[in-house]
């Protein structure tokens, strides 16, 4: 397929569909384009090995908005999820921003569509709107401010404690910042398909076959999931947990990307991933939407600047306003 037409198919499939060469080093070639292009290349931990690898920096939600908003580069690759370039955009909005592909979703963002919130924000006037950063920009522009699985205690803790509020979209979440804050928010029913796919008779046969390891989990999780977990943390927390603990065994309840960061950082340790259930595609539990983005779609998406993220002004500046004031709460 030419370039031409793949532009015209690029609405339907999401991302460039062109031929490269056989055997074409997808590595070498986008570190050049790296440097004509004054490009920069932010990955989320849950990218493939090698796109994780190539990339300028990696980390977590929040992480990654802080950087996305200081980048000074002229063209912005984001290899992660559709709502996490959304945020860069709205961070950066003079910066072009790229997605390898489109279609690299969220189950939690596509369980709260805006219209549905703003109709639930009127049955709850009285509430203050506290949205998770998996969500669209259309949802982050009539929310009150946006929260990160690092922040999201500090975030509600800022909050008065006679303020109701809705917390949307993670109902595991939510449940566990209640758990720890004595809140009672009033939660949205989304859940993240990856961290509910865990199964815990195989996570108990896991540790029964690995004693010594210590169960630590993502705070999307399901409660009885959680409730087997030393340390509960977002993705940057359980590396952290696991580089500062002596222990020398881990079992990690989040998305299996995670594990190859965390082994670069604790190359003498072992680590296992928590299984899935016995329908999951994989024994561990992989995000099908941060796997869309491949090294050859991540080069095509450079070379061509192309899927671009585009964001209305109007949403842009809305959707600024929470992202901001979550921004300034984690920085104090």
């Amino acid at each position: 397929m030419n370039l031409e037409t793949a532009k015209k198919g690029l609405d339907d499939v999401g991302f460039l569909e062109v031929e490269t060469p056989e055997g074409m080093d997808y590595a070498a070639e986008i570190v050049k384009l790296k440097k004509e292009k004054n490009a920069v290349i932010l990955a989320h931990y849950y990218q493939e090995p090698a796109i994780q690898d190539i990339a300028d920096f990696v980390g977590d939600s929040l992480q990654l908005s802080y950087k996305a908003k200081e980048v000074d580069a002229d063209l912005i690759v984001f290899a992660g999820v559709h709502f996490m370039a959304e945020t860069a955009k709205i961070l950066n909005p003079t910066k072009k921003v790229v997605l390898p592909d489109l279609n690299a979703g969220c189950s939690l963002a596509e369980a709260c569509e805006a219209e549905d919130l703003k109709a639930f924000k009127e049955k709850h006037p009285d509430h203050l709107v506290v949205t998770y950063v998996n969500t669209s920009a259309e949802v982050k522009a009539i929310s009150d401010i946006c929260c990160t699985s690092s922040n999201a205690t500090k975030i509600i803790d800022s909050i008065p404690e006679d303020q109701p509020i809705i917390f949307a979209p993670d109902k595991n979440l939510g449940a566990y910042i209640n758990k720890e804050t004595g809140r009672n928010m009033l939660l949205w029913e989304g859940a993240c398909i990856v961290h509910e796919a865990f199964s815990i008779d195989k996570l108990i046969n896991t540790h029964k076959e690995h004693p010594k390891a210590h169960i630590i989990a993502h705070p999307e999780s399901e409660e009885h999931i959680l409730k087997t977990a030393e340390y509960i943390g977002s993705t940057s927390g359980l590396i952290n947990y696991v580089k500062t603990n002596p222990a020398q065994e881990f079992i990690v309840a989040t998305e299996a990307g995670i594990l190859h960061e965390m082994q670069k950082e604790v190359p003498g340790k072992s680590l296992y991933p928590a299984p899935a259930h016995e329908d999951n595609t994989c024994a561990c539990s992989e995000c099908p939407y941060m796997k869309m983005n491949t090294m050859k779609k991540l080069y095509l998406c450079m070379k061509y600047e192309l899927p671009e993220i585009h964001v209305p002004e109007d949403i842009q500046k809305k959707a600024l306003i929470p992202i901001e004031r979550m921004l300034e709460i984690s920085s104090r």
